[in-house]
């Protein structure tokens, strides 16, 4: 796969008007941008294409956006990052975001929870908008493009950056590309397979940068339940997770979580996944360093818990003679059939037609509350995203500007900004990019 206006070689002998470093959505956006103006831009990405993450994002469909359109709302799910980002996003929004990919050829759909994918359901499909948008401007890319840092001739400006030579780099041995602004988009440390390694933070760092350490945000959870494990691969596309700490249900704290995620589970051979365990996955592991947490997994949460008993009544009137384990699979999914016998007691080979009122409420408690028992989170390599990075304060984000260094632009993961699952860190990085591409003067 082949990046738009690749050069493979040109050398740093001129001056451009922009150098991006990092070649994700980030940058892709504010490349595309600042040459639409009309600026002279070079892209300068360390794998040999472009877009590695984006391309394995929403499990290689990509999550575009989320397509809650008014800003606050959106913004609301930013947490105390959100008070940072008003003014990039009434520059570009979600609306303008769909737009930019619908005039481009790309038509988007909406599934659950607001997220919005491509209709071919191929994050190839946003690769390839994004790398025609590069190539309508005229960017320069350069791939294999290993960038070890700034180079500054005096303090409080960046005059190029110097790539790394030889085997994995670019061009000789310290070669340097001159600009006169400069977009770090560098990512965080994710998916480190992908070149997010964070190496963005130690320049920025040098620089006189406050930097947030970056840790796991959106991560999968392990668990000790073995029937967890032993449903790998299966999922519930609504379920509700609920979280206790030492018995205690959890939520409600200023600045925290709700304690409780509704959403798609995937259950895996390590413990759980999908959308609603991401979201709730910085909860968990905060809570664990203080007791024991429980999470509680309600099966079916449309129903409370007179409708379920009712409905419980219903099916075994209605299956009065077959077995217990056999009638249950005809409201859940039968992979979670030898969890719930195992939970509640019932003997899988009962009658429906002798299970008890007792034994019928018990039942109704474990399928609205079906106990797992993390471990742990799995590391920053497993991550969808890590929360830390450039602290927001020393950002300009009516410009994306650094409020240090006055030609450096930071933009995307490479920002302490907290966010959750649903096409939210694509969105960050849309409009932060765009925000930076568009501010740049020649």
């Amino acid at each position: 796969m082949k990046n738009a206006a690749e050069t493979g070689g040109q050398k740093g002998v001129q001056e451009y008007d922009l150098v991006v470093i990092g070649g994700g959505p980030a940058g892709m956006m504010a490349a595309g941008r600042a040459a639409e103006r009309g600026l002279k831009v070079i892209l300068l990405e360390k794998n040999w294409s472009l877009g590695k993450k984006l391309l394995i994002t929403g499990g290689g469909r990509c999550n575009v956006t989320n397509a809650e359109l008014n800003t606050r709302v959106f913004l609301d799910k930013f947490k105390d990052s959100g008070k940072f980002l008003f003014s990039a996003f009434s520059q570009f929004s979600v609306r303008k975001t769909l737009d930019f990919f619908h005039i481009r050829g790309m038509p988007t759909k909406e599934e659950a929870g607001k997220r919005v994918f491509p209709v071919s359901d191929k994050a190839k499909s946003v690769w390839d908008v994004m790398n025609g948008y590069l190539k309508s401007g005229g960017v320069v890319v350069r791939s294999n493009a290993a960038v070890t840092g700034f180079v500054q001739s005096k303090p409080g400006l960046i005059d190029g950056v110097k790539l790394k030579g030889g085997a994995g780099g670019s061009g000789g041995s310290g070669e340097i590309i001159r600009g006169k602004s400069f977009v770090l988009a560098t990512g965080g440390k994710s998916h480190p397979e992908t070149g997010s390694t964070g190496e963005g933070f130690g320049w920025l760092a040098k620089l006189g940068h406050k930097i947030v350490e970056p840790t796991a945000s959106l991560v999968p959870i392990a668990v000790s339940d073995a029937w967890v494990k032993a449903i790998s691969g299966v999922s519930l596309d609504e379920a509700k997770i609920t979280l206790f700490l030492d018995g205690v249900k959890q939520g409600g704290k200023k600045g925290g979580g709700s304690g409780v995620r509704k959403g798609k589970v995937l259950f895996t051979h390590f413990g759980l996944s999908g959308p609603a365990i991401l979201n709730m996955s910085a909860e968990v592991g905060e809570a664990m360093k203080y007791g024991e947490v429980v999470l509680s997994l309600d099966l079916l949460p449309k129903h409370d818990y007179a409708t379920l008993n009712e409905a419980l009544q219903k099916l075994f009137a209605q299956d009065h003679r077959k077995k217990f384990k056999n009638a249950i699979g005809g409201l859940v999914p039968n992979a979670f059939v030898p969890a719930i016998i195992e939970q509640s007691g019932l003997d899988g080979e009962t009658p429906c037609n002798s299970i008890t009122r007792e034994a019928r409420l018990a039942l109704v408690k474990v399928l609205k509350g079906l106990p797992i028992h993390p471990t742990g989170l799995l590391g920053t390599d497993k991550a969808i995203i890590t929360s830390g990075g450039a602290a927001l304060e020393e950002v300009d984000f009516r410009t994306m500007q650094s409020r240090l260094v006055p030609n450096l632009y930071l933009v995307g993961d490479v920002l302490d900004v907290d966010r959750p699952s649903g096409g939210y860190s694509l969105q960050l990085c849309w409009t932060t990019g765009w925000v930076a591409g568009n501010a740049l003067q020649k």
